[in-house]
């Protein structure tokens, strides 16, 4: 069993940077391909990035790429969304979430451990 625990959002005026961190226990972290969703208010959640388990590729929504950078440490059992040029509309839930296999999957349900979530909130 997997346990992540989010940290590092708050709140950043429009145009500032953020850096999401998400540890992870309990699993084989290298193993895992990472990723990291979003959920705005009254919205569905939706897929923002993903990292396959050794970090040779990843994949990422169009309305982040380009400001928005996802990295791991596997060192440190750790995966990081760095978000840069940030916009009233990024402002969500943002959720860390682990799955096995080598696709950096866009979809929720192929993932199988998800955190509790971190706010982030981008004032305009």
């Amino acid at each position: 069993q997997v346990q992540l625990v989010e940290s590092g959002g708050g709140l950043v005026q429009a145009g500032g940077s953020l850096r999401l961190s998400c540890a992870a226990s309990g699993g084989t972290f290298s193993s895992y391909t990472m990723g990291w969703f979003r959920q705005a208010p009254g919205k569905e959640r939706e897929f923002a990035a993903a990292i396959i388990y050794n970090g040779a590729r990843t994949s990422y929504a169009d309305s982040v790429k380009g400001r928005f950078t996802i990295s791991r440490d596997n060192a440190k059992n750790t995966v990081f969304l760095q978000m840069n040029s940030l916009k009233p509309e990024d402002t969500a839930v943002y959720y860390c979430a682990a799955r096995g296999g080598t696709l950096a999957s866009s979809v929720q349900n192929d993932y199988n451990y998800w955190g509790q979530g971190t706010q982030v909130t981008v004032s305009s």
